[in-house]
């Protein structure tokens, strides 16, 4: 087996000092005034005896992996993709990696997933939490570990959050509805004990009192996450017999707008022109499929810079207090007839 290159072979082949190597391998060579050219010396003959840094031991010299740790709820899921894809580029270009792990809504499967990238030494955390992480995210505030959250967080915890305004966004959607002659919006909901899913059924009941529309239970459906693929079927032949002159949909995801919109397909139901629709984020097929439904657009890009900005802000200034931010984006109202 090739005996692996060190600093001191480096050193050796130079006649410099390790220390000298040390410090210009660690991007430290203009703080201790070493020259350019003797530099440019170090870094090639790192790359010609094939040095590969010992990230272990760099690690514990310099107290970081610049490794970041992101737990979303779903990997297949269009919105958390995109902002996992920003997540990767913005760690990238600040020279970070990203390890990405999925809890599939799963509390248990998340518990596991902090704890994995915690023995992995990753640097801070940005996560999607499950309904039932409280716990956990409480864990990670006493411990100082560096974390975001997106997309859902919890206000009677001090942490550092990206979400949408979910409130807002509900209400400006159902009022378009309303507008557009709806009476009996019939509501489509994933998850209701998350707060953000809770603010946009608020939405919803906001736009129908100021309007004068009796909220009605009838036009009601809660879903699970991990059991809306077969019991959404059964909720939706409920409103449709119970309220059969519903007139209006209001998805608070869209992964339950596509799954609604299979359902109407297999029923025959020609839903464009017998519903209007609205729904929080969208897949590109909706253009398709549903070209007149309304959306409210998740700026996926924007919560992902500002996830990596706000983690990045903390783990640079991990021995300062750090002020706590809660970022609130709006959504882009896309009104469809």
């Amino acid at each position: 087996m090739n005996k692996r290159s060190s600093l001191q072979d480096i050193a050796d082949k130079l006649g410099i000092s390790r220390t000298t190597v040390s410090w210009v391998i660690a991007g430290k060579g203009d703080e201790h005034h070493i020259s350019v050219q003797t530099q440019e010396k170090i870094r090639n003959c790192a790359k010609e005896l094939n040095y590969n840094p010992n990230l272990i031991a760099k690690t514990l010299r310099v107290g970081k992996t610049h490794s970041i740790g992101l737990i979303i709820p779903s990997i297949v899921d269009q919105f958390y993709s995109e902002v996992a894809k920003e997540i990767e580029r913005e760690t990238y270009k600040h020279g970070y990696t990203l390890t990405l792990g999925s809890s599939e809504s799963d509390h248990e499967r998340e518990s596991a997933l902090i704890q994995v990238f915690k023995d992995k030494l990753v640097d801070g955390l940005i996560i999607a939490p499950t309904e039932y992480s409280k716990k956990e995210i409480q864990n990670l505030s006493e411990q100082s570990f560096p974390f975001v959250l997106f997309d859902r967080h919890y206000p009677e915890l001090d942490t550092n959050y990206v979400v949408i305004d979910n409130e807002k966004a509900g209400y400006e959607l159902t009022r378009h509805l309303i507008e557009k002659g709806c009476k009996k919006i019939a509501v489509i909901n994933i998850n209701k004990h998350l707060l953000a899913i809770q603010h946009r059924l608020q939405g919803y009941k906001r736009a129908l009192a100021e309007n004068k529309i009796a909220f009605n239970e009838n036009l009601i459906a809660e879903m699970k996450f991990t059991t809306y693929q077969t019991k959404l079927n059964e909720a939706l032949d409920r409103i449709l017999c119970l309220e059969p002159d519903a007139d209006g949909f209001y998805f608070t995801s869209h992964i339950l707008a596509i799954e609604t919109i299979n359902y109407f397909y297999s029923q025959g139901i020609d839903f464009n022109r017998r519903f209007k629709m609205a729904c929080i984020h969208e897949v590109p097929m909706m253009n398709i499929v549903a070209p007149k439904i309304s959306i409210a657009r998740m700026p996926a890009k924007v919560i992902g810079q500002e996830a990596v900005r706000l983690l990045l802000d903390i783990i640079d200034d991990k021995d300062e207090i750090v002020k706590l931010k809660g970022i609130v984006l709006p959504t882009l109202q896309i009104y469809r007839d």
